[in-house]
This record gives C-alpha cells, sequence and structure tokens, in this order.
C-alpha cells in the first residue's frame, strides 16, 4: 500500500439480521443496502481500522481508519449475493508534534507543477519499536507549495511499523482525520488538499496493528 489519501467505501447490498461474537463486533442490517457495525473500543489504541473482505481468510480492505472512541461504523450502498467478513483492528503509535497550515485564497496551481514533489520518499529505516515514545517522528515539516498542495517531511525514528499516517484537523473541528496512509520508512509526502483544509492541523505517525476482533459475517441478498 503506497497511499491511502481519502478511503474508498465499496458498493455491496447486505441482508439477515446481526451476527455478534464474545469479543464484542457485530454486524447488523438497518435496511436492505446498509449494514451496521458496532463494537467495543480498545483501551489506549491510537485509533482503529475497520475493515471488510469477501473470505475470512482473504485480504482485507481497510473502509476507515477511525478515531480512538468510535465504536460504530455504517457500510451503505451494497452489492447482492455476496458473503461479507468484518473486523476492527487498534492500531498505536507515537504522533509528531502538530503543524497548523493555512493555504493562499483560491485554487491556482502552476501549469509546470507536475506534483513530482508529492510522490511518497522513503529512506533508511529508524531504530526504535513503531509502538514506543522515541518513535515518534522528529522535525515533521510542512511546507506549502501552491493553493491546494503542501508537503511534509519528517525524520522516520520508527522501527517494524506498518506504515505512517498522515492525519489532519480542519480549523474549527475537533478530531484528527487520516488523511493518508503511507508506506513503512516514509519521511516525505505531498498531500493535494480538501476545500475544507484550507487551514488546518496536521500531524503524522507510524502505526502498528494489535491484535485483531472477532469476525462478524453477513452475506448480500436481493
Amino acid at each position: 500500500m503506497t497511499q491511502l489519501k481519502r478511503l474508498l467505501i465499496p458498493l455491496v447490498l447486505l441482508t439477515s439480521c446481526a451476527t455478534q461474537e464474545p469479543s464484542g463486533l457485530t454486524a447488523t442490517l438497518t435496511s436492505s443496502t446498509d449494514v451496521t457495525l458496532s463494537w467495543r473500543p480498545t483501551p489506549d489504541a491510537a485509533g482503529q481500522a475497520v475493515e471488510y473482505a469477501h473470505d475470512p481468510n482473504g485480504d482485507y480492505t481497510v473502509l476507515q481508519f477511525a478515531s480512538p472512541d468510535t465504536n460504530t461504523y455504517t457500510h451503505p450502498d451494497l452489492i447482492p449475493q455476496t458473503p461479507f467478513y468484518y473486523r476492527i483492528r487498534p492500531y498505536y503509535g507515537p504522533a509528531s508534534a502538530e503543524e497548523d497550515v493555512t493555504l493562499p485564497p483560491g485554487d491556482e496551481v502552476s501549469t509546470e507543477d507536475g506534483h513530482e514533489w508529492a510522490a511518497p520518499q522513503k529512506g533508511n529505516t529508524g531504530t526504535h519499536p513503531a509502538r514506543s515514545p522515541a518513535a515518534k517522528p522528529t522535525n515533521f515539516t510542512a511546507t506549502v507549495k501552491h493553493a491546494n498542495g503542501i508537503l511534509f517531511t519528517w525524520t522516520d525514528n520508527a522501527q517494524g511499523e506498518h506504515g505512517y499516517l498522515l492525519e489532519v484537523r480542519p480549523h474549527n473541528t475537533h478530531t484528527f482525520q487520516v488523511a493518508a496512509a503511507l508506506d513503512p520508512d516514509t519521511h516525505s509526502f505531498g498531500l493535494i488538499t480538501l476545500p475544507t483544509e484550507k487551514t488546518a492541523t496536521y500531524r503524522v505517525r507510524p502505526y502498528t496493528y494489535g491484535e485483531p476482533t472477532n469476525t462478524a459475517h453477513q452475506r448480500t441478498g436481493g
């Protein structure tokens, strides 16, 4: 995975009622096209990855990197006659210092800018376990490139991370959201911002996964 700039929600269609396992994740059909997940958040996690797959032993896809206290997620507008399996994985890792960024007004971008600067850059790995305080990224810097673009650089101090998460908190909001998911050992990345991010606060963190919840299953109908 090189980047998860804006997480995509696949289209699927579900039937049946609810499944529940001892560790707390449930999948409940709330209409013929929507399923709602509910779970108990893991204490002290930096956040939670909401994932799905079509095979319980197959590859899981991240639907959302949720905040630490989130305990529900709705997966809407789904495709018929297909099995779906869900799980939640807490993740851990120390965040960098925060950077406040205000972009220039407007949307003007030079026609000569091919955004080569935005490609993720990787280097040597850090030396500290990714969940340890010493793995905190240092020298986190935000450089405005144009009215919609910011180049972020930092020092990778983590070893053994699953990757890096670039997080954003738009002005007048209170919760950080994941803007991009990056490969391990990344130390530079350029973000093309959303209109709501003209003024925002940013940070970056290495992350590693904890143990997943039980798997909750539904099958599409229709």
